[in-house]
C-alpha cells in the first residue's frame, strides 16, 4: 500500500526513511526529495527494480536513469577510466547538480537500460536523500513524473502523476526552493576529454570552466585534428624559421597540437 511521510516531522521523516528502505530492498520505488527536484528511485542493481521506474514514468529503455551516490569515494567502484579533470569537477561541486557521464565499471551486474557502457553519477546536496542512500547504496533515480510531464517539486505532486505505482512518498516541502522553478542538473560527458556539456543545468559553465577551463559548451566540438599533410608542411618550414636568430617568436612557425575527436554519448535526463 502507498504510504506518505511528512519528512518535516523528525517521528515521520525516520519511520519514513526505514519504511523507503525496505521498500528499496524489496524490489519497489520510492520517491524521496533532491536538492534538484523530487527523484522516483529503485535499487540501481535490480533490473526488476530499475524497470518498474521506468514503467511508472512512461519510459523505454533507450532512456536510462542515472544513479545517485552517498559519497564521492563511491565513484570509483562504479566507472572507471576517471580522468583527472572529472575528478575534479567531482570533487568541486559534489554534492550537488552535476550529473558526469563515464564508462562503467564492467564488472557491475546491473541493467539501467541501453547505456552502451556508460553510467551516469551524482551526489544530490540533499539531507533526506543523503540519508536514504547511505542506508541503501547507490539508487536509480529519474525525475518523479510521467516522461512529458512538468517535474514534482514536491511529493504530493509527484503522487498526482505517479500514483500507486511508488510505494513511499518521502515529503519534505519544496525543491529547490517554494516559488523558483524547477531545475535539473548540469550533465557533462566525462568519457573523453576534453570533457563537454551535455545539458545545460544548475552548475554553469563558467563554474565548470572555474575549475576545469577545457571544459566544452553544449553543442561546442573540440577543434579537428590537423592532417598529417598539414602537419607535415609546417613542420618542414620549423626549421627554417628557427635558423633564423633575429626572427621575433611570433613570427615563426608552430605545429598544431592533434586532439582526440570526442565520442558522442547519449544525453541523460533527471
Amino acid at each position: 500500500m502507498t504510504t506518505s511521510y511528512n519528512c518535516t516531522s523528525e517521528e515521520q521523516r525516520a519511520e519514513g526513511l526505514e519504511h523507503a528502505q525496505r521498500a528499496i530492498s524489496e524490489k519497489k520505488c520510492v520517491v524521496m526529495p533532491t536538492d534538484t527536484v523530487y527523484g522516483i528511485a529503485a535499487d540501481a542493481f535490480s533490473p526488476q527494480a530499475v524497470t518498474m521506474l521506468l514503467v511508472s514514468k512512461g519510459r523505454g529503455r533507450h532512456m536510462p536513469p542515472p544513479v545517485l551516490i552517498p559519497r564521492l569515494n563511491a565513484l570509483d567502484g562504479l566507472a572507471t577510466d576517471v580522468s583527472e579533470e572529472a575528478r575534479k569537477l567531482a570533487e568541486a561541486f559534489w554534492p550537488g547538480g552535476l550529473t558526469l557521464i563515464f564508462h562503467a565499471q564492467p564488472s557491475l551486474d546491473w541493467d539501467l537500460g541501453e547505456t552502451r557502457g556508460t553510467v551516469a553519477l551524482r551526489m544530490p546536496d540533499d539531507e533526506i536523500a543523503l540519508e536514504l542512500l547511505n542506508r541503501t547504496g547507490p539508487l536509480a533515480v529519474s525525475s518523479a513524473n510521467r516522461t512529458g510531464q512538468a517535474a514534482a517539486q514536491t511529493a504530493a505532486e509527484a503522487r498526482t502523476q505517479l500514483a500507486e505505482s511508488v510505494e513511499v512518498y518521502l515529503e519534505g516541502g519544496f525543491r529547490p526552493v517554494e516559488g523558483t522553478e524547477s531545475v535539473a542538473s548540469t550533465i557533462v560527458d566525462a568519457t573523453t576529454l576534453p570533457l563537454r556539456v551535455v545539458r545545460d543545468g544548475a552548475i554553469s559553465l563558467e563554474r565548470l570552466r572555474g575549475v576545469v577551463p577545457g571544459v566544452l559548451a553544449l553543442g561546442e566540438t573540440a577543434p579537428e585534428p590537423a592532417s598529417e599533410i598539414e602537419t607535415a608542411a609546417v613542420t618542414e618550414t620549423a626549421p627554417e624559421a628557427a635558423a633564423e636568430p633575429e626572427t621575433a617568436p611570433d613570427d615563426q612557425a608552430e605545429t598544431p597540437v592533434r586532439t582526440e575527436t570526442p565520442v558522442r554519448t547519449e544525453t541523460r535526463t533527471e
